[in-house]
């Protein structure tokens, strides 16, 4: 909203809002900032630890890893949101256990976990799916306006 556009407040509006911004709590960006970095490089860490093991028991190459690596760590985050322990991580960092694989599968299966007793469909499927429908509809989206530009970069190449 511009300056022009907002509404003007009150004497006693501007007195709560100058009480408010005094007696609010002091945020630790810069701790908050080396938690969310700690722990997602952990995760990551471990995700890199993982994808070392199919390398070196299973005689993945570095390209088929990928896979099974993600669904270890997505299956990982699940079992921790499952027994509550993962939720506690997640308070403690921020946004370290967002941004990884496992954030999502977190919101996924605590969206499941929330909803089970309004049932499978209606309770565990749609909630679930009311959170991931946007993710997946865009991500759709996003594959399609990558391989069509690819495409057609290809055939202006190719011509």
């Amino acid at each position: 909203m511009s300056k022009s556009q907002k509404p003007t407040l009150t004497p006693a509006q501007l007195e709560y809002q100058s009480f408010a911004r005094a007696r609010e709590p002091k945020r630790p960006v810069l701790l908050n900032c080396f938690k969310a970095f700690l722990v997602g490089g952990l995760i990551c860490a471990i995700g890199q630890g993982v994808s070392e093991f199919f390398l070196w028991h299973f005689d993945f190459t570095e390209k088929t890893a990928g896979n099974p690596t993600v669904a270890m760590m997505i299956l990982f985050s699940v079992i921790l949101t499952g027994v509550g322990v993962y939720d506690h991580i997640a308070q403690w960092s921020g946004a370290g256990t967002a941004i990884p694989v496992t954030g999502f599968a977190n919101a996924m299966s605590s969206a499941a976990i929330e909803h089970r007793s309004e049932g499978l469909v209606l309770g565990v499927g749609a909630n679930m799916f009311r959170l991931a429908g946007s993710v997946i509809v865009f991500g759709t989206f996003a594959a399609f306006i990558v391989a069509l530009i690819k495409t057609l970069l290809a055939k202006a190449g190719g011509m």
